[in-house]
């Protein structure tokens, strides 16, 4: 949805951005460079996508809270059960820029493969009441978001984490803490994951074209590629060989981490946003093969 110069150029921003605090050796204070990061990071778009006509009949507006959450903060989440009843049901986690009101159409992708779908804005985008999010704030949504999950479909072999780009990287921090606990009851049956990238260093440098050591300089590290080898289940990757944003590259090595059974989708011709639609027979194939391993439930 966002354009090509429009990625590079915030992305070059960024990168700019840490070189010169390293230069001046932070002249400007930890605290907001730290601040101007997030802001180039997670570019919150405002408002309503253009492209968003309403909501589709059954689509169930949530506030999600939670005991540590401040007075002026919620998560606001879509619920869109799937027609069958007790239908596996999807935590989605999207990306950066838009909020919900910009990703409706892989939602109804997603419904349209016979999954319930849960999915939030984090805290700080769209409806959800919060400050300016952080990776350690987006990953506690997910958390959050996740227990909700497990009460509008209690059958643990039932539930999956999908992560579309930045999401991808909160789907895989996700997976790995279900991974680590020890209630089976809490776990997911699979992960899925979709043009999403090894860490924020590499796509900074990738996309600002620059030999200096970013992964020096990021506070936000959205690092999946020294996680991925804890995500305790099945595991889909994704990714579209034309995406112009993050190289299909990520995703290859993203797979070359993870641990069996792992899936690695290569969509011909996709793009950063399109590959479920355009290769929606292949995606079919790639989730009832995936869900066909042999059961291990991480959590």
């Amino acid at each position: 949805m966002s354009s090509l110069p429009f990625f590079r150029t915030r992305a070059r921003t960024l990168v700019s951005l840490l070189i010169a605090a390293a230069l001046a050796v932070l002249p400007i204070g930890c605290s907001m460079l730290e601040q101007t990061e997030r802001e180039l990071v997670f570019r919150i778009e405002p408002g309503t996508a253009s492209w968003f006509s309403g909501l589709p009949d059954g689509v169930q507006e949530l506030e999600l809270t939670a005991p540590a959450f401040a007075e002026k903060q919620n998560i606001h989440a879509w619920w869109w059960p799937a027609e069958q009843a007790d239908a596996p049901a999807v935590l989605y986690l999207h990306g950066s820029r838009w909020n919900l009101t910009g990703h409706l159409f892989r939602l109804e992708q997603i419904r349209a493969l016979g999954f319930s779908v849960l999915a939030i804005d984090y805290r700080g985008f769209g409806k959800s009441l919060g400050e300016l999010p952080s990776e350690a704030s987006v990953y506690e949504d997910a958390r959050i978001a996740w227990d909700h999950l497990k009460s509008l479909q209690p059958d643990a072999t039932k539930r999956l984490i999908y992560g579309h780009s930045l999401g991808g990287a909160v789907a895989v921090d996700l997976a790995t803490d279900l991974g680590q606990a020890s209630d089976d009851s809490a776990g997911a049956r699979a992960l899925i994951i979709e043009s999403t990238f090894t860490n924020l260093a590499d796509i900074a440098t990738e996309v600002a074209d620059t030999p200096w050591p970013i992964r020096w300089l990021v506070s936000q590290k959205f690092d999946s590629i020294d996680k991925i080898d804890k995500v305790g289940m099945p595991v889909l990757i994704v990714h579209g060989t034309a995406d112009p944003y993050v190289p299909a590259r990520f995703s290859k090595e993203l797979y070359d981490a993870a641990h069996q059974p792992k899936r690695l989708l290569l969509i011909e011709g996709g793009t950063h946003n399109n590959s479920m639609r355009i290769g929606r027979q292949e995606y079919r194939k790639a989730l009832d093969e995936l869900l066909a391993q042999p059961l291990s439930i991480s959590g």
